[in-house]
């Protein structure tokens, strides 16, 4: 059978569980400067990409070729000086009318003009050291250090192609450059151009097989690739390198995640942990994985122990608070959201878990004063005023809730959900016309929406529009051939009606095979066999329904009606009484009762 009351309830809820976590990845490279006065273009280059670009980063024997230039006059030699002392001394305008002095002194020195192009960046007059960089590279082309820096200007700039020239033009110059890789494999990276990235880390790594940033960047890369073997072997080289690179570690436990591969994930961080306890970004990617298993004890205590290290950390005590609603203490997650929301009073989420705990303790007067704090601007609005409206509707005000949600739909007017459950509230209210003509309403907005054209398929067979109901439910197959509800609809309306069952039976074995176990879909197949006079084996699939769904009258109805085929009079009576146990006034099934009953001797 399939499911004819759509479960507000439940699709409201799953606002609770959709969260997401990001987690940023930072790098430390461990290459430093031999001399001091290349400390701060160290520090200019981190905040360009990333750490450990210098002047020279090949240790100042980098290949440039095609320098011109004599030797150094006294007087520029003197004004440099005087420039390396200011620049060490924070004096940077002072500094830079030194270099100035020096560079008009020596004007062919591609040096100077790089260490001023350096410090006009780091004075921020971005386009004053691009014009000094290109100016030189006239006089010097094969100055690599210039071209490095001109490149880094470039990335500053966002102008990623001028960029990737630069790198390209340095890797010409000096094969073996590996910050040149490094740079271009991460604006490739950046633009989504994983092949070229993967070629410039591979670069890399053969001139410096143990660099950490190109193996770790590497691995990344990879796991874009969906190469996850490869990229596992990478994270554990990167691990190799520094053992203690957090970031390494975590995306590797998000590796096994991504594979599903749970226990390996637990066992990464947990090894981690053992060595590092403060590790709070690690501790919380264990705690997420035990809170989607829902082991709710072992997910409670690392979120416990992250507060130790972190008192106020949002989504440990977020986590909490969750743990605790779908443990239903709802008085010890009122508690947490509560106080959590005094520090962070913004966040929506806490918001929305809270008003649902007030709900499922049934005090809906805090619960609908919870979910009206949250905005329009918040993914969650709309979820919120369903919940509203369910509220309404429990306390039997149904035209009251039909106001709420029509006034929701023009504050949100792309959301199918509210649609969908405003149809469901006229249908309650016998407004039939009114419940198909706002889902007709959704669709026009939402064309390839699959829910509503579900509810519209489903409110079609309940006004006895057969034709309506299938060609609504093969539109939905027309958007997702997968789609197992609509597959299991169309089977088991064939089956009710005893028309092309065996298309029926199919239908309904992919709907099984996609959704294994599901009570409804057993059901349904239950019922082909049944119309197809196969009782034995109608009789297996109604029962194993039954064992999965024991209150479900219509099941239990079905299993009743196949005995009955069977000859089994004494099993059917028996199910047939469950099923008035289940609706008392079901006067079909009394019937059948009374007509076992007489042939019965």
């Amino acid at each position: 059978m399939w499911e004819r009351n759509q479960t507000f309830e439940k699709v409201a809820k799953r606002a609770i569980r959709q969260i997401s976590y990001s987690l940023f990845s930072h790098v430390d490279d461990s290459d430093k400067m031999n001399n001091g006065k290349y400390k701060k273009y160290s520090v200019i280059c981190i905040v360009l990409f990333l750490a450990g670009c210098a002047l020279f980063p090949d240790g100042g024997r980098d290949r440039s070729v095609g320098i011109t230039g004599e030797v150094p006059s006294l007087l520029s030699t003197y004004h440099y000086s005087l420039g390396v002392l200011h620049s060490l001394d924070d004096n940077i305008n002072d500094a830079i009318l030194e270099y100035e002095k020096a560079l008009n002194y020596d004007p062919h020195s591609p040096y100077l003009a790089t260490e001023l192009a350096a410090l006009y960046m780091e004075k921020g007059e971005i386009q004053k050291a691009i014009s000094l960089c290109e100016n030189a590279l006239k006089k010097n082309p094969g100055y690599v250090q210039t071209h490095m820096l001109l490149g880094g200007l470039y990335l500053h700039m966002k102008d990623y192609d001028n960029a990737i020239k630069k790198y390209n033009t340095v890797v010409t110059l000096n094969p073996q450059n590996t910050m040149a890789y490094l740079y271009l494999g991460t604006i490739y990276a950046e633009q989504k151009n994983y092949r070229k990235a993967l070629e410039s880390f591979n670069r890399l790594l053969e001139y410096s097989p143990d660099n950490l940033t190109g193996n770790y960047y590497r691995a990344k890369i990879l796991i874009e690739l969906k190469r996850y073997e490869e990229a596992e072997e990478g994270l554990k080289r990167t691990l190799a390198i520094k053992p203690n690179f957090e970031s390494a570690l975590i995306d590797l436990g998000m590796l096994y995640e991504k594979q599903k591969k749970s226990n390996q994930a637990i066992e990464t961080y947990k090894n981690f942990i053992d060595l590092h306890p403060a590790g709070t970004a690690v501790r919380m990617r264990l705690g997420e994985i035990y809170l989607k298993e829902q082991k709710y004890n072992e997910a409670e205590k690392e979120f416990r122990n992250i507060l130790q290290f972190d008192i106020n950390n949002r989504e440990a005590r977020f986590n909490l608070g969750l743990i605790y609603f779908e443990n239903r203490k709802y008085e010890q997650s009122i508690e947490e959201f509560t106080s959590l929301l005094k520090i962070y009073p913004g966040d929506h989420r806490a918001r929305y878990v809270l008003a649902s705990a007030y709900e499922e303790k049934k005090s809906y007067p805090q619960a609908i004063d919870e979910f009206r704090k949250i905005p329009a601007i918040s993914e969650l609005y709309g979820n919120a005023l369903i919940h509203i409206g369910m509220m309404i509707k429990k306390e039997g005000k149904i035209n009251e809730a039909i106001e709420e949600i029509k006034k929701a739909i023009q504050t949100k007017k792309d959301m199918p959900a509210l649609y969908v459950f405003l149809s469901s509230l006229y249908e309650d209210n016998k407004q039939l016309s009114a419940a198909e003509e706002i889902l007709k309403e959704g669709l026009l907005l939402s064309p390839r929406n699959i829910d509503i054209h579900y509810s519209l398929g489903v409110l079609y067979e309940k006004t006895n529009r057969f034709q309506e109901s299938i060609q609504a439910m093969e539109h939905i197959l027309k958007i997702d051939p997968d789609n197992a509800e609509a597959l299991n609809f169309i089977g088991y309306t064939f089956a009710d009606r005893g028309i092309n069952l065996d298309q029926a039976e199919m239908m309904i074995k992919k709907a099984l095979s996609l959704k294994p176990g599901n009570g409804y879909m057993i059901d349904s197949l239950g019922w082909v066999y049944f119309r197809q006079n196969k009782f034995d084996m109608a009789i297996q699939y109604l029962k194993e329904a039954l064992d999965i769904l024991p209150d479900d009258a219509t099941i239990a109805e079905h299993l009743g009606d196949a005995y009955a085929k069977a000859g089994r009079i004494s099993d059917a009576l028996e199910v047939y009484r469950k099923v008035l146990k289940l609706l008392p006034n079901n006067d079909n099934v009394r019937k059948k009762i009374d007509e076992l009953q007489k042939r019965t001797p």
